[in-house]
């Protein structure tokens, strides 16, 4: 993240995300395939790790194997198979969802994964209570611990969606698109971008 500042001299909050050529690979219509839909691909991936499948899709859009697909339903679009997609859809003021894979975390306890406050009082007898999750369940009934209890576990690596997210800045020269606030997932990740 860093930030800019606006005309107005305000000082914004933004991730600068590198959107590459998405390239169409596929266009599904009702009478072929039953619905609407557009597939977008990107990443070059080298031959010798594609798959015989994977390279004669690709190849009727007159492209080389990609890493990523992924197919929008109900999306029409003025672009034939083999044209590339970039940043002339946003515009500055845009008001975008990014989707992506947050941040793995590995195993946490219950005070960094929900919020527990521990026991609390340092005194008193606590030992070594003060990050504990305390009782989960009953003993005689229920006899069990219910479903969904908070508990400590593996946190992060999940798929988070941040709506409402505004386009400050494209330079589309460099294939930059500045949008303010946080985006999930780590340096270098993929992420989605809807309007």
């Amino acid at each position: 993240m860093t930030s800019i500042f606006g005309t107005d001299g305000k000082q914004t909050a933004v991730t600068i995300i590198e959107v590459a050529p998405n390239v169409v690979t596929q266009i599904k219509t009702v009478e072929s395939d039953g619905y609407n839909a557009v597939q977008l691909a990107v990443g070059d991936k080298k031959e010798k790790h594609s798959t015989k499948a994977e390279i004669n899709h690709f190849a009727k859009a007159n492209t080389p194997a990609k890493k990523f697909t992924k197919e929008f339903r109900d999306y029409s679009i003025e672009k034939a198979i083999g044209e590339t997609i970039s940043l002339e859809i946003f515009e500055e003021g845009d008001k975008v969802e990014v989707i992506g894979t947050s941040k793995g975390k590995g195993f946490q306890g219950v005070v960094k994964r929900h919020g527990f406050s521990g026991v609390g009082e340092a005194t008193h007898g606590q030992h070594d209570r003060s990050r504990a999750p305390g009782s989960i369940g009953g003993s005689s009934y229920p006899s069990r611990v219910f479903k969904g209890m908070r508990m400590a576990g593996r946190m992060g690596g999940d798929r988070v969606m941040m709506k409402g997210l505004k386009v400050v800045k494209i330079f589309a020269e460099k294939n930059y698109i500045l949008i303010s606030g946080s985006v999930p997932g780590h340096n270098n990740s993929i992420v989605l971008i809807q309007k």
